[in-house]
């Protein structure tokens, strides 16, 4: 069975700015753009039936759309990166479906995830890779920001046990609702007639 996680997707404009960070670190393998993804839940490898129980509960979620950025860049490992990463803007929404995609793992019994939930899109791996270069990137990238867009969906996706970065393949789409307008017909009263 492949490894699944759950994920944001990254629309194409953004995905094109993040293209432009590519390069400038000796050594680093870079993540091809249409494998960029906001990971929400790793989930690891499951057998059938517990993968059909997960989609029919990911299936039952009922949230609004929202609306994301990406902003920063940052490495992971002080004194050893392992790899770069773009920031996400954090908004309320997003924690709540993340939140809620964890309760229904662990109610179907899959173990809490260890790590504390960190919102970003994985650029790049690094192996054997010199913290003054990782340092220099950085430093010459702190700006990188993109313009919001909308999450309209999340998906379930799944990877080859490899060494990460993809190829990852959609296994379910889950559509948010448009967000309910705070004015409502209920709302507008019946014009008094002026007589």
């Amino acid at each position: 069975m492949p490894r699944l996680f759950t994920a944001l997707e990254i629309p194409r404009s953004a995905a094109l700015s993040l293209s432009l960070l590519r390069g400038g670190i000796p050594g680093a393998r870079w993540i091809d753009v249409e494998n960029y993804h906001i990971t929400l839940r790793f989930i690891g490898d499951v057998d059938g039936r517990t993968a059909d129980e997960i989609v029919d509960r990911l299936d039952r979620i009922d949230r609004p759309e929202f609306n994301l950025s990406l902003s920063g860049i940052g490495s992971f490992g002080s004194k050893k990166p392992h790899s770069i990463w773009a920031g996400v803007t954090p908004t309320p929404e997003m924690y709540a479906l993340q939140a809620e995609i964890e309760r229904i793992c662990q109610r179907i019994g899959l173990p809490s995830d260890p790590r504390k939930f960190m919102p970003h899109v994985t650029l790049a791996r690094l192996k054997s890779c010199r913290v003054d270069d990782v340092v220099h990137y950085l430093a010459g990238r702190g700006d990188f920001h993109t313009s919001p867009f909308t999450v309209t969906r999340f998906v379930l996706l799944s990877s080859k046990e490899s060494v990460g970065g993809g190829p990852y393949l959609t296994e379910e789409v889950f559509p948010l609702h448009e967000p309910l307008s705070s004015f409502s017909t209920r709302d507008v009263q019946p014009a008094k007639s002026m007589v």
